[in-house]
Parts: structure tokens; C-alpha cells; sequence
């Protein structure tokens, strides 16, 4: 059990994007400050399954899977199987606690060759907490928790290209309906939606059985601001986030194949301003009460005009905004489709979060069933995610080929 007040439960969650903010000496270094952004819900940001993990949380222009649903929707239509369900686990900051937890449920079924449906949930656990008052007195004991509800229809537009759209229901209860500063705080409720297109081209090859060219786009979190009380406190943009990426398979022998995939993200949020202080140090107000902006711009926006804001607001302008980008590399061996090796590397700017992780993992296929192990290696000491495992198990169905799907009209 853990013994915490509520502002340090919000702080404990945030923790999963490395969330902080410190002031160089020079006060006009935009540059040289920690600046991450911080959003409501960050764990829709985690990834979620064992596969992905294992590649440096990536998954936006890998092959379909049954958990193409947390990644990029439009892989679904390329997936060779018909139906599929996958059931995901991951202990989450291990380091720092022993009792929180992500879990993921996903299911897909595709109707026809070109058309398919899917469904998940994802769980996030923060175990047991012992609420306390500003003064250290116990409150009560809670069990805060977050949960996201998806269903995707995705689309072929021609043989090669697809297209998906993800609606999305968020639920937040981070605080219990406990009293802070007097007002009585709520569960978090958000409705977003995901949009992605999704590219596979198969070649022919000199020296090898083949070739397949892969690229993904996905905007993820498209959705209305979050609010944790009924006054009108604060209100805080969801995780909307923007990811690219192309990979690129060698099938050799029919046998061994090996994928490399990169992938690029970033949060499409505005960034926090610096704001003009005085010689002692206090934030300066103007006429109408509200806080001078030395550099960057006003992150209290809708959020359309936020998503376009974030590609210009840092205060440290051009060069801070190249620092929000994240990427990462991921490489799949597979032996007949059998046996699976992975690995792969994750980079956040330190002055963005400083997530650095190398990742690896294996995976068995027998028949309709998949099992997958990844593990997190934190190139930092002392870094939360350090030792991080994930644990996947999936069942993919082949109901009738594709010869008795054209016989009985269902493709064109």
C-alpha cells in the first residue's frame, strides 16, 4: 500500500513521460531549461504489447497484428489472418512502486479483404493508495485507475493503401472524488479519435524469395480537454500525438526473414511558455491577471488551434521544436514464422522527458497461437522504466481462404 496525497498520485502518474521543469542559470537559454509537455492521461502513450515493446515502442509502419489497434488501425486489412484476440500485461515503474500495472485487450475480425473491425480496452492500475490531506493525515484508501475503450473500422482505398478511424472513450479516476483545496475533484471523462493511413507493397527481389515496403501515418488522441473537477480549476489536453514511419521487410530464403522499421513521434500539445519574473524570482502579471509570456506562446487554446500551435510555440523556437520529436529503431528477425528475436531503441531529448531504453525480445508461433516476452533496458541509472517486462498472449484465426471468400461473393 502506498501512503501519498493526491497532488503526489498526479505526479506519480505523469512520472511515466519523465515529466519536470528546472531553469538554467542564464534565464534566457529557452534551450538549456527542461521543458517537457505534459498532458491528462499519458498512459494511452504507453505501449501496450510485447511485441512493439520489444521494438522500441514502435508499431505505426510494422506488419498487422492483433494489437494494431494501439499503433495504426489500417494495418487490420493486411492482416493474413481473419479474427484474433490478444490479452497483454505489463508491472509498470517497477522501480519506484510494486503494485501498478497496464493491462490490454484487443480483437479484431476482418469482414472481407477489404474491410475489417476491431475492439480494445486498456487498463491502467495504480494499486492501492493511501490518500492523505495537505496536513499528512489519512483520508482514505483507493484504488485509482484509468481505462480507454476503442473501436476502429478500417478500409482498403486501393490494393496497397488503407485508411482507419479509431472513436475513443476515456475514463480517468485518478483522485476518488476526494476534496482538494476545498472543491471535490471527479474522474476525468474525454471523448478522441484516431486517424491513420497505413502503405504495403510486396516486390520481387534478385537473391531473395522477396521484399515488402512498409509506411504508416497516425494521429492518435484527437479529443476534448480533461477536467478532474467540476469548477473550473484546470482543464488539460489529451496526449494527441503524431507518428510516422516506414519499414522495410527481406524475406531471404522463404525461411528467415528480417524487418527494419523506423518510426518518428510527437505530441501535438502546446509547449509551456517562459514566463517574465521579476528580480525576485515571481511570475509578473498584467492588467487582466494573467501571467506575461517572456518566449513561447499562450498554451490556453482550443485544441484545434493547439495541434497546429504545437508546431511553433517553444520558447526555444525552431530547435527546442526538433527536440519534441522522439524516435526510434526497430529491427524483427523471424525464422519461418516460427521463432522471433527483436530488438530496439527509444530517444526522448533530455530536456523533453529523457526517456533513453534499449529494448529486446522473442516470440513463438504454433498453430493459431502467439506468445511474446519483451524486456526494457533504461540507459540511465536509476531510471523508473529500468527492468520493465511485458507478457503477451494471442490467438489468430484462419476461418476459410480466400478461394472460398471469392465463391461466396465476399470479395471483389
Amino acid at each position: 500500500m502506498k501512503k501519498v496525497s493526491v497532488f503526489l498520485l498526479i505526479i506519480l502518474t505523469l512520472a511515466t513521460s519523465g515529466y519536470a521543469q528546472t531553469v538554467p542559470d542564464d534565464p534566457h537559454d529557452y534551450l538549456g531549461r527542461l521543458n517537457a509537455i505534459t498532458t491528462a492521461v499519458p498512459f494511452l502513450l504507453i505501449a501496450p504489447d510485447s511485441r512493439a515493446g520489444a521494438m522500441g515502442d514502435i508499431g505505426v509502419a510494422t506488419s498487422a497484428d492483433v494489437n494494431s489497434q494501439a499503433y495504426n488501425s489500417a494495418k487490420y486489412v493486411f492482416n493474413k489472418n481473419t479474427f484474433g484476440v490478444s490479452l497483454s500485461y505489463s508491472p509498470w515503474l517497477r522501480k519506484l512502486v510494486n503494485d501498478i500495472n497496464l493491462a490490454y485487450l484487443s480483437t479484431y475480425w476482418k469482414m472481407t479483404d477489404m474491410d475489417a473491425i476491431a475492439f480494445s480496452l486498456r487498463y491502467f492500475s495504480l494499486g492501492d493508495i493511501q490518500f492523505t490531506d495537505e496536513q499528512g493525515h489519512n483520508m482514505s484508501t483507493q484504488n485509482p485507475n484509468e481505462f480507454s475503450l476503442d473501436f476502429s473500422y478500417s478500409r482498403k482505398l486501393i490494393d496497397q493503401l488503407s485508411i482507419a478511424i479509431t472513436p475513443r472513450f476515456i475514463y480517468s479516476n485518478l483522485t476518488a472524488n476526494q476534496y482538494v483545496g476545498g472543491v471535490e475533484t471527479k474522474p476525468g471523462l474525454a471523448g478522441a479519435a484516431d486517424v491513420a493511413l497505413f502503405y504495403e507493397q510486396d516486390f520481387k527481389a534478385r537473391n531473395m524469395d522477396g521484399q515488402t515496403l512498409r509506411a504508416g501515418l497516425a494521429i492518435s488522441n484527437i479529443g476534448n480537454k480533461m477536467s478532474y473537477s467540476s469548477g473550473t480549476l484546470r482543464r488539460d489536453f489529451l496526449p494527441t500525438n503524431l507518428k510516422l514511419g516506414v519499414g522495410y521487410e527481406m524475406n531471404f530464403d522463404g525461411y528467415n526473414k528480417l524487418a527494419v522499421t523506423g518510426e518518428i513521434n510527437k505530441l501535438l500539445v502546446p509547449t509551456p511558455p517562459v514566463y517574465a519574473t521579476d528580480s525576485a524570482g515571481r511570475i509578473i502579471y498584467d492588467e487582466s491577471n494573467n501571467p506575461v509570456i517572456a518566449s513561447g506562446r499562450n498554451p490556453d487554446v482550443s485544441v484545434p488551434v493547439g495541434i497546429f500551435q504545437s508546431f511553433y510555440d517553444a520558447p526555444g523556437g525552431f530547435l527546442e521544436e526538433m527536440h519534441e520529436i522522439n524516435f526510434a529503431l526497430g529491427l524483427e528477425y523471424s525464422y519461418r514464422d516460427f521463432f522471433y528475436v527483436r530488438a530496439g531503441y527509444f530517444n526522448e531529448n533530455k530536456n523533453k522527458g529523457n526517456r533513453k531504453f534499449l529494448t529486446m525480445g522473442v516470440g513463438f508461433k504454433y498453430n493459431i497461437l502467439n506468445i511474446d516476452v519483451a524486456y526494457l533496458f533504461a540507459i540511465q541509472q536509476y531510471h523508473p522504466l529500468a527492468n520493465t517486462l511485458r507478457f503477451t498472449l494471442s490467438l489468430d484465426f484462419t476461418s476459410f481462404n480466400k478461394d472460398e471468400i471469392k465463391q461466396q461473393g465476399r470479395l471483389r
